[in-house]
């Protein structure tokens, strides 16, 4: 299992009333730094502070985008090896009906229950200790049943498909299972807030040195900027909040295979 940070455990509306605060609080603290600075000194050119403001701002962005990039690339990957796992387990089952009846059978019932387990996922989060461990205990299964097709003839072409097959669903298994505790490392996350708290302080600080404070606009950029940031937390996120990939396919195929001939 992989390390999480503190920030893996936060709740996405937590993450929301954070960024929310982080935001209002650094464009107060520029307001109140440039209010500062006009009363003990005297007004000087506000053009290089434009421009480093929004070279701040462009760097803000670039930050999002790369930020974004990565949590979008993680959710299509989950849903790929969804599909991947999906199609795996449609070919073990019928190529399981090559071997001997005997273990054809047993196969295929363990197939049937791991096709059952890997759709109940999403539905029973709580659980996910357990429906890992018995899956991976149908892996011991099924690949025993292999192993006593593989003794009685060894030689076979077809055998070997199956088996190949079977060695594929459990493949796919672990790389969902890696897949799903990959997120955005918590050094991407603390950069992204820091120069987002620096950017902010910028517009507050040009808002002090025009001498008015717009609540309005400051709410809005609040707002739509944590939007921004908890829509990449839900994308990076397989498990929680409302973008998870649809377990459609693996609902298909139970239904699938519970309808088929013993």
């Amino acid at each position: 299992m992989f390390t999480k940070s503190w920030f893996d455990y936060l709740p996405l509306w937590a993450l929301f009333v954070l960024t929310v605060g982080l935001v209002i609080a650094a464009i107060e603290g520029g307001f109140q730094l440039a209010v500062y600075r006009k009363r003990s000194s005297a007004t000087g050119n506000d053009a290089p502070i434009s421009s480093v403001i929004g070279g701040t701002l462009g760097l803000l962005a670039f930050l999002l985008a790369f930020t974004f990039g990565i949590a979008a690339s993680r959710f299509d990957t989950r849903r790929e090896l969804l599909l991947d796992e999906t199609n795996a387990i449609g070919t073990a089952y019928l190529r399981a009906g090559m071997v001997p009846e005997a273990q054809s059978h047993e196969i295929r019932r363990c197939l049937r229950e791991y096709v059952h387990l890997r759709a109940e996922f999403v539905n029973q989060p709580q659980t996910l200790p357990e429906l890992f461990a018995r899956s991976e205990a149908l892996h011991d299964e099924m690949w025993a049943q292999a192993l006593l097709v593989a003794k009685q003839d060894s030689d076979s072409e077809m055998h070997a498909l199956f088996v190949e097959s079977l060695n594929e669903v459990i493949d796919m298994h672990s790389k969902r299972l890696i897949v799903s505790q990959y997120q955005i490392p918590a050094i991407i996350w603390v950069a992204l807030y820091i120069v987002s708290v620096i950017s902010m302080a910028g517009v507050g600080y040009q808002f002090g040195r025009a001498g008015s404070r717009d609540l309005p606009v400051t709410l809005f950029l609040a707002f739509s900027f944590s939007i921004v940031i908890g829509l990449i937390g839900d994308l990076d996120r397989g498990r929680e909040g409302a973008l998870q990939v649809s377990q459609q396919p693996m609902i298909d195929l139970d239904r699938k295979l519970e309808k088929s001939p013993r």
